[in-house]
């Protein structure tokens, strides 16, 4: 094997993606998709007291803290600065973020399948994907001014 026949590693810097305001108190910026294996990764930044509708997960999720404290409301423990969390598919939760945080939530999260968004009675209305999400974060930088931005696994593979 020779260098030529080594895949080439793809870099997104924090400053190559906008993050963009989702309009609900949190930020998202999108680093990596792919639509063959409804893989969407994402750094998403909340305001403190956020909360997300009740969710079940098709797939794995994997998350880890950069600043900030969260926890699902089914659960005890505390993401804190540091934190990972790693969720199996089909755990159902809600996340919320302390309200008394100092400082922006931001948390790394790689999210494989889809999050099916329940309402109080556990029926879907409505439901997050990778191609949902590339196509959110797209219209929100045109929206907000942003330039296209080039996205892992989308325009480079």
């Amino acid at each position: 094997m020779n260098f030529a026949d080594i895949p080439l590693a793809l870099h997104v810097g924090e400053s190559d993606a906008p993050f963009v305001d989702i309009g609900d108190g949190s930020s998202m910026q999108v680093l990596h998709i792919d639509l063959d294996r409804d893989l969407w990764v994402v750094r998403t930044r909340f305001q403190p007291g956020y909360q997300v509708m009740t969710h079940r997960h098709t797939g794995d999720v994997y998350a880890f803290t950069l600043s900030g404290a969260w926890h699902y409301l089914e659960y005890p423990d505390v993401n804190r600065t540091g934190s990972y969390l790693y969720e199996p598919a089909g755990s159902t939760h809600t996340l919320h973020v302390l309200d008394d945080n100092t400082e922006i939530t931001d948390v790394f999260f790689a999210i494989f399948g889809k999050n099916e968004n329940l309402d109080t009675d556990g029926n879907v209305v409505s439901v997050w994907d990778a191609a949902f999400i590339l196509e959110v974060y797209r219209a929100l930088c045109v929206a907000q001014g942003f330039p296209a931005p080039s996205v892992i696994g989308v325009d480079r593979v």
